[in-house]
């Protein structure tokens, strides 16, 4: 067992919702679908979100949005991410069909696209800390366990500390912080001591997210920080196997073994055209560092059908389909 899981994994309490273990997968915009969700929670992440989600949008109930937040039994306790600015759409969302059988609600206030920042949502709260608080207070009415992801603030006068305790006032059960400021986008150091600044200042759990690309990185963000557990964002997509690693649970399995997998789970869920467009993601992320595959990434993207695209999968990983 390596570092991590020695030192630092544990359960997690959240609220209501008991976790077995402090290692997190992030909602990521576009690819934390349900079958990606299920790879990560069995290869050892305790929690999946979904995909970011307009508290707004769910009124329209449309098939994109059924898409986004598809779950079924396999997947628990389940956890969707809402973006919005107004704390009666969020009481609302909270209280829909789509929401309902989801045990916890993560509201984003820490998305820095500059469309989402216009609009007041993620980031933006962090300089309205009262309508922050009201939105949390909404969703709260709605006998969800309800968590916040932010970032350290908008720019260098970051109020990371300030707004975590302003959010537990409001009910918030659990706080995710990014540790780079809206600025800084997704480069550069997260600013640890800040990271660690929250976690001094509220009693409800602290979970560190950013820059963490391996073991090493996340024992490095445990002990600088004194979180109470990390979740991991880009690298999770890119290697879901470090779920693994960090949790303990030992797995001989592949990436090459793992995309198959995918296949099967998605052709069971969801329609050839989403098939197609998440597995080449997902493949492409997997060949990342991997020499000799730029090669196939044009072929990858061509692919019109699964077989084909189970044909050109096979080829990139070719010589260890039994090894990585």
């Amino acid at each position: 067992m390596g570092k991590f899981f020695r030192k630092y994994y544990k359960p997690l309490k959240i609220g209501s919702v008991t976790l077995d273990g402090n290692v997190l997968m992030a909602p990521l915009a576009g690819y934390t679908c349900f079958p990606f969700r299920l790879m990560a929670r069995r290869l050892g992440a305790a929690l999946a979100f979904t995909e970011m989600t307009s508290a707004n949008g769910l009124k329209y109930r449309d098939e994109a949005t059924r898409k986004l937040l598809f779950t079924n039994d396999f997947e628990e306790p389940k956890a969707v991410q809402l973006l919005g600015a107004e704390p009666n759409i969020f009481e609302h969302a909270c209280r829909s069909g789509f929401v309902e059988p989801f045990d916890i609600v993560d509201i984003n206030m820490g998305c820095p696209v500059p469309n989402v920042i216009k609009s007041g949502e993620g980031c933006a709260l962090m300089s309205k800390p009262d309508t922050a608080a009201r939105i949390i207070e909404a969703c709260k009415r709605s006998g969800k366990t309800v968590t916040v992801k932010c970032r350290l603030g908008l720019s260098d006068s970051e109020n990371a500390a300030e707004f975590a305790k302003i959010c537990e006032n409001a009910g918030a059960d659990m706080i995710t912080v990014h540790g780079r400021t809206r600025n800084m986008m997704y480069s550069g150091a997260p600013l640890y001591e800040r990271i660690a600044e929250v976690k001094s200042v509220v009693s409800i759990p602290v979970i560190a997210n950013g820059g963490i690309f391996s073991e090493e990185s996340a024992v490095e963000m445990m002990s600088r920080t004194g979180a109470d557990g990390v979740m991991l964002a880009r690298y999770g997509f890119e290697n879901p196997l470090i779920f693994s690693e960090l949790s303990g649970k030992t797995t001989g399995e592949t990436k090459y073994e793992l995309l198959l997998e995918q296949i099967d789970i998605t052709q069971k869920y969801f329609d050839e055209t989403f098939l197609l467009s998440y597995i080449k993601k997902l493949t492409s992320y997997f060949m990342k560092k991997k020499p000799g595959t730029k090669q196939f990434r044009q072929e990858l993207y061509r692919c019109g059908e699964v077989g084909e695209l189970k044909r050109v999968i096979g080829e990139i990983f070719a010589e260890n389909r039994g090894g990585g």
